[in-house]
């Protein structure tokens, strides 16, 4: 700490020594923050970071980018400790859903990546998704192949392959789907839904 003598004979501390490590109030703001989000929706690892050193930058003001990291980073540490933060419950979870929602395990790796979910725990996690009833389940909600309501014409065909191409299904399973019949489509529909 460097000191120095003001204009009125008063000793004022230089407050640029201290200036790397957030106040004990910056961290309390920090761990019930943390709390407060992972309360309302489990997040990620990266997420939280991301969202505490964000709002680190607008409540306070004057904050260095040392003691944003440092903030974040005890906000993470803070949730690991009260097991609040788990990245492969995250991605298992997500997954389940996804795959309930129609998505690929393709698409499921992309979203679970770009949440900042690590590689080992998106291969774990997709390894147990089950791409044809997700396909099906597209099928279902877009009316597609066994749920198509509308004549099937050349232009009705490349649309519905081209949709399962873009959700990220292979071409074979798409045509596989897109050939199936309504029966079939159930009993996979069923036998998925205990996933």
């Amino acid at each position: 700490m460097v000191q120095f003598e003001g204009r009125a004979g008063l000793d004022l501390i230089d407050d640029q020594a201290q200036s790397d490590q957030p106040t004990p109030r910056m961290y309390a703001w920090a761990r019930n923050s943390a709390a407060y989000r992972l309360a309302r929706q489990m997040l990620t690892e990266k997420q939280l970071f991301d969202a505490i050193s964000r709002k680190a930058r607008e409540k306070f003001e004057d904050i260095s980018v040392n003691q944003v990291e440092l903030l974040a980073a005890a906000a993470v540490t803070f949730a690991y400790d009260n097991g609040a933060l788990n990245d492969k419950a995250y991605a298992e979870i997500k997954t389940r859903s996804a795959m309930r929602g129609g998505k690929s395990k393709r698409a499921i790796a992309q979203k679970l990546s770009e949440k900042g979910v690590a590689r080992d725990a998106v291969a774990a996690a997709v390894a147990e998704a089950d791409d044809l009833y997700a396909a099906v389940v597209l099928a279902r909600k877009r009316a597609f192949g066994p749920f198509r309501k509308a004549a099937l014409d050349e232009k009705r065909t490349a649309k519905e392959l081209s949709a399962f191409a873009r959700g990220g299904f292979s071409f074979e399973l798409g045509k596989r789907v897109f050939a199936m019949s309504v029966d079939e489509a159930e009993d996979i529909l069923f036998a998925g839904r205990s996933l």
